[in-house]
């Protein structure tokens, strides 16, 4: 368990040279640990079973993992051009971002009432909130209002957030409406890039906003494990890795 907690994914193998065990004693375990609900086991090994019930709040979310989620805003802050249509999903990796794109001439629509006032400061950006309900845990717009208006934009590329992301449940969240919410978002853009540091990866909620195979880009940090990281490379979205030279 102890090594389980340090890793994303590990191998029958790996816990084998970790814990000076045989494989058979492995597998029973891991068996066991399987039936009570501690651990998910996957094809590429096993995991943590990391089940998030109710969604962080802002001030929870705040100053976790700052250093990767400001290095994952610096890195997607590149697919902004000048003039692009941008959508912003809530949270305080999005907020890291906006903090990038202030220098452009952008027309941006967000759920999220911290971005909207942030970058409403700015004179050549063109700040349009979704509307609708407002969340109380992330201070975030949701509801058929919002929804409604999103599936009537095309813009140029979208940003989703997460609090939990994985390769065989995709992006996945707490609620049902943040997750509907999140599927509209990304809908009708041209690129659809998830941002999510890898503390997030492994973990799961009840509600699936969509597949990894449905987004263009993923940006994370580099803390994933070695076999996470070879396992996203198969998918078609391009993974690109914050505070490291790899582009895979």
């Amino acid at each position: 368990m102890d090594f389980l907690k340090s890793h994303n994914l590990v191998t029958v193998e790996q816990l084998v040279a970790a814990i000076a065990a045989s494989p058979a004693t492995i597998r029973r375990d891991l068996i066991k640990l399987d039936e009570q609900g501690v651990i998910s086991r996957t094809h590429g090994g096993v995991t943590l079973n990391r089940f998030i019930p109710f969604q962080p709040t802002t001030n929870e979310k705040q100053q976790r993992n700052l250093m990767e989620k400001q290095a994952i805003a610096e890195l997607a802050s590149s697919y902004v051009r000048a003039g692009d249509a941008v959508v912003l999903d809530a949270g305080t990796t999005m907020l890291e971002l906006a903090r990038h794109l202030t220098h452009l001439p952008l027309r941006v629509i967000t759920s999220d009432l911290h971005i909207a006032l942030f970058l409403s400061e700015f004179k050549q950006i063109e700040v349009t909130v979704t509307g609708g309900r407002i969340d109380d845990t992330s201070q975030s717009c949701i509801g058929e209002h919002g929804r409604l208006m999103l599936r009537k934009i095309y813009p140029d590329v979208a940003f989703i957030s997460c609090n939990s992301w994985s390769m065989e449940k995709g992006v996945t969240t707490p609620t049902e409406d943040k997750s509907a919410l999140k599927a509209d978002l990304a809908a009708h853009a041209a690129r659809r890039i998830l941002l999510a540091d890898s503390s997030k990866y492994g973990a799961y909620s009840l509600f699936c906003a969509m597949q990894l195979a449905e987004l263009t880009d993923i940006v994370t940090d580099n803390g994933l494990s070695a076999e996470a990281v070879e396992q996203l490379s198969q998918l078609p979205a391009k993974l690109l890795l914050a505070g490291s030279a790899s582009r895979r």
